[in-house]
């Protein structure tokens, strides 16, 4: 039956996305909590905040790469188990959200994870590419100019539904559609403090001394 195929797909994504792998790297190798240090968020960019930015590019590699494959091999699993197949581009927007929920609501952490950028990313360059890539340049340009990672990570998930849209791609599901709005949304409320923080000219900047 389909509804098994679901399932399946929506549980391997999400535990594919729920590794937490800032948690797991700065464990080993620093043998520290990342919870306890700065932000107290298990993402990339409070791993570099703790001192550990070989780490931090970890992370992030790391993290984009599990929701790259989550989306990947979506698609396979129903001919890999024998199952009833299943749209392609619905498994792979399934696949997307699931894999974006773990990152953020990991099992292994009580639940609680990171905002899912990176995540976010690394299911994009699968799904939409060349969008992906321009929301990363306009990531990469807002953090040069501001030293916000926070500013350039909103930025780039409000320009990235526009970019899905405007640039060359193949037609799309209307899951798949539905998805390309429904993460971004997602990171951007995951960013509602830093928003916050941002209009009160308290956030932290690179560089520079954390305001209280």
């Amino acid at each position: 039956m389909p509804i098994i195929t679901y399932l399946l797909i929506a549980l391997v994504s999400y535990l594919l996305g729920s590794i937490p792998f800032g948690y797991l790297l700065v464990r080993f190798v620093r043998k520290e909590d990342i919870r306890a240090k700065g932000s107290g968020n298990i993402g990339a960019t409070n791993v570099v905040r703790s001192g550990a930015k070989g780490l931090g590019a970890l992370t992030f590699l790391l993290d984009a790469i599990k929701g790259y494959v989550a989306v990947a091999v979506s698609g396979s699993l129903a001919a890999w188990l024998g199952l009833t197949a299943v749209p392609g581009m619905n498994a792979a927007a399934l696949a997307a959200i699931c894999a974006i929920l773990g990152h953020i609501y990991t099992v292994w952490l009580g639940f609680k994870g990171g905002k899912g950028v990176a995540t976010a990313l690394g299911v994009f360059i699968a799904l939409a590419p060349w969008a992906a890539l321009a929301g990363l340049v306009v990531f990469v340009v807002t953090f040069a100019l501001s030293r916000y990672v926070s500013l350039g990570s909103i930025l780039a998930a409000v320009a990235f539904p526009v970019f899905a849209f405007v640039l060359p791609h193949a037609p799309r599901s209307t899951w798949l559609n539905a998805v390309i709005f429904i993460i971004p949304a997602i990171v951007l409320l995951k960013h509602h403090q830093n928003i916050t923080r941002l209009a009160q000219g308290t956030e932290y900047r690179f560089g520079k001394a954390k305001t209280a």
